[in-house]
């Protein structure tokens, strides 16, 4: 029977910091593949992230198929901000939620991840990371710091990370982001410069997919994902409306599940996805497909009649 088989496989999925996100689900579904599975966290979710698990109160969502629990390898602090520990300023380093963290930076992670498990720890690498400081800002409002924090932490981290971890993999390695339609269309209160930042992200795919498809042999992949009511996308202020919204106008109209994403997610760093790179999967129920929306009302349920 073909499957997608993953054992063997260690993965990095950066960006989990509870069990209500894309990041989650994908590590879940990876784990589910065979997968080992280690995670990053920020600094200041970190010590939260391990108390959930400790106490218990991710079981629910931890528990697998086959009744056993999704066990991390690995939780590493990382704030993707910063490339190098030297680049982060005092007055984070001296945090007192960073400062007994070790070295949180992109490039502290790869030197870890080679401590713990040799030259060659890495097969997937997932980037579940985004952060708008300034996103229920129209753009006209945004500032430069804004603008400049969303596009270094939601799409040049992409980069750092393929930079330091692709010459950690082994054949066969893989990157996957996460992206959104707000990279292609105008998403009324998605500032800040995050659509700005997830239409980078996309472009760095197809460039990075190139540079390091020749240098290194790995792959690189994004998926556009519809929107999901985690916790991080309530930060928008507009998550329930576009939920409602896409439901109301995709070809598919069953509400989408996390679930969905992370088995996307697991066909695209798997060998049977071998032949693809420098793509962006909509993994939205089609809503990227239609141009004229089907409701009659933002938001209120009602359809024009057929």
């Amino acid at each position: 029977m073909l499957k997608i088989d993953l054992a063997g496989r260690r993965a990095l999925v950066a960006g989990v910091a509870d069990d209500g996100g894309f990041g989650f689900a994908i590590a879940k579904t990876l784990a589910e593949a065979g997968a080992k599975v280690c995670v990053g966290t920020w600094p200041p979710a970190f010590g939260i992230l391990q108390t959930l698990l400790r106490r218990g109160k991710l079981d629910a969502s931890r528990k697998l198929s086959d009744g056993s629990m999704l066990e991390f390898e690995k939780i590493y602090p990382l704030d993707a901000a910063f490339d190098t520990l030297d680049g982060a300023p005092a007055e984070v380093r001296e945090n007192k939620r960073y400062r007994e963290t070790g070295d949180f930076s992109i490039a502290g992670l790869a030197a870890q991840l080679k401590i713990d498990f040799g030259d060659r720890p890495l097969d997937i690498v997932v980037h579940a990371l985004a952060n708008g400081p300034e996103v229920k800002k129209p753009l006209l409002e945004t500032s430069r710091a804004g603008y400049l924090d969303a596009i270094g932490v939601s799409a040049y981290s992409m980069v750092s990370m393929v930079a330091r971890f692709a010459p950690l993999m082994n054949e066969g390695g893989t990157f996957l982001s996460l992206t959104y339609m707000a990279s292609e269309r105008v998403i009324p209160g998605y500032g800040g410069g995050m659509s700005s930042a997830k239409a980078a992200l996309e472009s760095d795919t197809r460039v990075l997919a190139y540079e390091a498809g020749r240098k290194y042999g790995v792959r690189v992949n994004t998926i556009s994902a519809g929107p999901w009511a985690s916790r991080a996308a309530s930060a928008t202020g507009i998550i329930d409306a576009m939920v409602e919204y896409a439901a109301h106008n995709s070809p598919l109209t069953d509400p989408m599940s996390a679930e969905e994403v992370g088995n996307a997610a697991a066909f695209l760093v798997s060998p049977l996805a071998s032949g693809i790179t420098g793509t962006t999967l909509y993994v939205d129920k089609g809503y990227h497909a239609m141009g004229k929306a089907t409701a009659a009302r933002f938001g209120t349920g009602a359809a024009d009649p057929e």
